[in-house]
Formats: C-alpha cells, sequence, structure tokens
C-alpha cells in the first residue's frame, strides 16, 4: 500500500520532504479537533477547559451584608455618638424587624443587614457599656456594608466557555451553587513500545537489552498534559505483532509508539501504518534531537511515532504530541511561552538542523540566562533530569546571541516552575526502578 507523506507520494515514506518544526505543527494541528464535552463533579474539573458560559443565577451577595465583626445602624438616625444596642446578629440568621432610630444590633461578619440600618461599625471603634456603645470615631454612611450584587448580578457572565478551569473557578462554581460542570473529555492515550532489545522495568536488563523507560517518561508527560495514559507494554519487530498492538491502540483517542521508525532493517512501524490502512501526514523534521519522528492518520485517530532514543522521543512529544492533546481537550493556548535567553557556553551549531538545547535556566537581573547539561546525547536522559529548559540553537547561530527557550514546567500547561516531574520518572526507569505504572495492561 502507498502512503502519502507531506510534499510527495511515497511508499513506506521514503523520499519524504524534510519539514520544520513549525510546519509539521500545523500539519498535526489541522487533523485534531476537540473531543466530545461530558460533565464532571467539580473536584473532577479542575484544570480542564470548561465547554458552557457561566452566569449568575443570583445577586452576590443575595443582600446587603455586613462586612465586619461590628455594630449595624443608621447612620442618618444617630445622634451624638452613643447608640443603644437592641439585638444581636449571627452570620446565617436574618432579622426583619426594623431597627430604631438612634439603636444598633451587633452582628457578624456575613450576617444580612437588617432593615433600618445602612452602616456597620467594627468592633474595634466603639467603646461598649451595660447601656449600649460609644462611637470612638465618626461612622460615614455605607461603612463595612457589602453592597447587594457588590460582587456579581444576576445574568452576568461569570466565566466564558473554553476559559481554564483554575482552583479560583471551581471555587466560583461552587459559590454559584453548581456541583458539576460541562467540560471537553480528557484526551485518553496508548502508549506503546516497540523493539525485541526493550524488557520491562523492575530488574536488571541481560547483555544486549534496554529497559523500557521512555513509556513511563511519556505517560507522566501525558499526565502533565491532563490526559489519561495506558501504558500498553511491548510491541516486538514483527510486522504481524505490530500491526495487532497498535491496532488495539486504537481503541483510545491517540495512540503513540517509540521506537522503529528510523531506516534500520527493523523498523517496521511505518509498514505496520501501512497495513492498517493508515496515512502518513509526515516522516522525518528538521530538529535535533527527534528527526525520525512519524504523524499518521489511521482510522480517523491521530498516530504519532516518535523516535526510540529518550531524549529525542521526549523532545518531539513537547513539540507535536502536547500541541495535539491540548487542541483535542479544549485548549486555545496550546504551546507553551517562549522567552529570550543568553546560553552561558560558546556553543554553537554546525548542522544544518535547529538544535534543542536541554539547559538549566536560571533568571538573573530580570534577564533568562541558560547553562547547558552536559552532553547533547539523544540517549543521555541526564541532559533533561539535570535542566529545565530547551534552548533552540539555529544553524551557524552567533555565540552568546539570545536565543528562543522554553522553560519546562511542574504543573499544568501555564505553570512556569524551574523542576520537571517525568524526565526523573524516565531516568529512574531506565535503571531499573519500579515506577507507578498508570492504567497497566
Amino acid at each position: 500500500m502507498t502512503m502519502r507523506s507531506r510534499g510527495e507520494t511515497t511508499k513506506a515514506g521514503k523520499g519524504s520532504v524534510l519539514l520544520g518544526i513549525e510546519e509539521a505543527q500545523k500539519i498535526v494541528l489541522a487533523d485534531v479537533v476537540p473531543l466530545p464535552t461530558e460533565s464532571a463533579f467539580l473536584l473532577q474539573a479542575l484544570g480542564r477547559i470548561i465547554a458552557e458560559e457561566i452566569r449568575s443565577p443570583w445577586d452576590v451577595p443575595m443582600e446587603d451584608s455586613s462586612a465586619m465583626d461590628g455594630y449595624a445602624f443608621s447612620s442618618g438616625g444617630l445622634q451624638g455618638d452613643r447608640l443603644d444596642v437592641v439585638g444581636f446578629l449571627p452570620a446565617g440568621e436574618n432579622r426583619t424587624v426594623p431597627v430604631a432610630a438612634g439603636a444598633a444590633v451587633k452582628i457578624m461578619t456575613g450576617a444580612p443587614v437588617p432593615p433600618g440600618c445602612d452602616t456597620v461599625v467594627p468592633i474595634e471603634n466603639v467603646e461598649a457599656d451595660e447601656d449600649g456603645i460609644r462611637l470612638l470615631r465618626p461612622a460615614v454612611p455605607g461603612d463595612h456594608v457589602r453592597k447587594r450584587g457588590e460582587d456579581l448580578r444576576r445574568g452576568e457572565r461569570v466565566i466564558p466557555s473554553g476559559a481554564y478551569l483554575r482552583p479560583q473557578e471551581i471555587g466560583m462554581l461552587a459559590s454559584l451553587g453548581r456541583v458539576s460542570v460541562e467540560v471537553f473529555r480528557k484526551a485518553r492515550v496508548t502508549i506503546l513500545a516497540t523493539g525485541d532489545e526493550l524488557v520491562e522495568i523492575g530488574s536488571r536488563p541481560a547483555p544486549g537489552k534496554i529497559l523500557n523507560s521512555n513509556s513511563y517518561g511519556i505517560a507522566c508527560q501525558v499526565a502533565e498534559t491532563g490526559g489519561e495514559a495506558i501504558v500498553a507494554g511491548i510491541a516486538r519487530d514483527d510486522p504481524g505483532s505490530l500491526m495487532e498492538k497498535m491496532s488495539e491502540g486504537l481503541r483510545t483517542d491517540v495512540l503513540v509508539t517509540t521506537g522503529g521508525v528510523s531506516v534500520g532493517d527493523r523498523d517496521y512501524v511505518k509498514e505496520a501504518i501501512a497495513g492498517l490502512g493508515g496515512e502518513i501526514r509526515f516522516w522525518k523534521v528538521r530538529m535535533k534531537p527527534g528527526k525520525p519522528v512519524v504523524f499518521a492518520i489511521i482510522r480517523g485517530k491521530p498516530v504519532f511515532s516518535l523516535p526510540g532514543n529518550p531524549v529525542a522521543a521526549m523532545v518531539a512529544y513537547e513539540q507535536f504530541v502536547r500541541p495535539a492533546l491540548l487542541r483535542m481537550m479544549g485548549h486555545t493556548r496550546i504551546f507553551r511561552p517562549v522567552v529570550k535567553a543568553t546560553l552561558k557556553e560558546d556553543a554553537r551549531n554546525k548542522g544544518d538542523r535547529p538544535h534543542l538545547v536541554r539547559v538549566l535556566v536560571s533568571l538573573n537581573e530580570g534577564r533568562y540566562e541558560a547553562s547547558v547539561t552536559g552532553s547533547q546525547s539523544s540517549a543521555r536522559l541526564a541532559s533533561m533530569t539535570g535542566g529545565n529548559g530547551l534552548l533552540t540553537l539555529a544553524p551557524g547561530a552567533r555565540p552568546g546571541a539570545p536565543a528562543p527557550l522554553v522553560v519546562l514546567p511542574h504543573g499544568g500547561p501555564d505553570d512556569v516552575t524551574t523542576v520537571r516531574f517525568s524526565p526523573l520518572v524516565h531516568y529512574f526507569a531506565s535503571r531499573g526502578y519500579s515506577v507507578f505504572r498508570p492504567n497497566y495492561r
């Protein structure tokens, strides 16, 4: 079967046009669409994209209420500086009897201001005795009263459709009485490693064998992106076995494989894509590491086949898989912020591809500085665990010139921190440590 790749029709992807990163990203994003929406309980909606517009069902607050612990009274009925105290109104209770001029009610924060009152004086601004209170300073009419609708008016838009739900949005939804909310569904991603040389983690590998660390690092990247990862084990270097495993993976929204996409005698992934009736959108991207990356569509599902070298796989995920998952989950901000940073070392890119250098980023007097994390071999995971950013070093870039930098965060899609979890999981898995297996099958 022939497979069309970007630029020309080719067989098994041979002769495919070598695309730039941005052009390849555009192809990916043109082929993915948002997933269906679902109703999620508030605590399960955190970090997701809301798919409905939220308007306030009532005024907030619903009535005039006290902003302080103090005494409520009518400023117009005040004669001198003394007031008789005629009652007590804690939060959660309501008084319907009007308060007469020259009298006050002791009131707690959040309690509705009783009829006849328009001002609250804080407890610390009065002197109390058996007969009532004396104001220690003049009161301004309307002081310390939260007016009805001061925060929100009934029908006012509170959260637009398409917003990212942070803790503050969840709190707002709860304050409006919502138990659940319509959100875009999480992307379910099958992760399949390929290669006869691979063995599962948990023991020391025999000579010639390599631990399957890729699946765990990629699974954590999926989780950080907001998706649900299914680690599907290892497919052997056999076209039939590979097709069977890949076909199973297509039951989820996205399939990600690692290894088997270069030009080796046992690199069967492109052949398996053809056997499953898939269409390769591109193979190979002008970048280092991560050049031999495949993006295909099989049965309407996006398939990403990443390189087998662990750093190359993680970098390719950042460039192509992450933006696709975010688009599918309703996000509009799908790329990480890019800043300019100066590389401390006299590093040069003598090749013809942009080099995504793993760096340790620091902020010095408002300027980003970056240090190379040692050897940049695509098999050296320590270059990721020792850093927190990717700096794009263009071919022929002038040493010391500011270069584009992406800081790799620890939390949600927009969180800017200096720690990254996925490379650490990847690193320990590659050394035989047992790590959690998300949705392992």
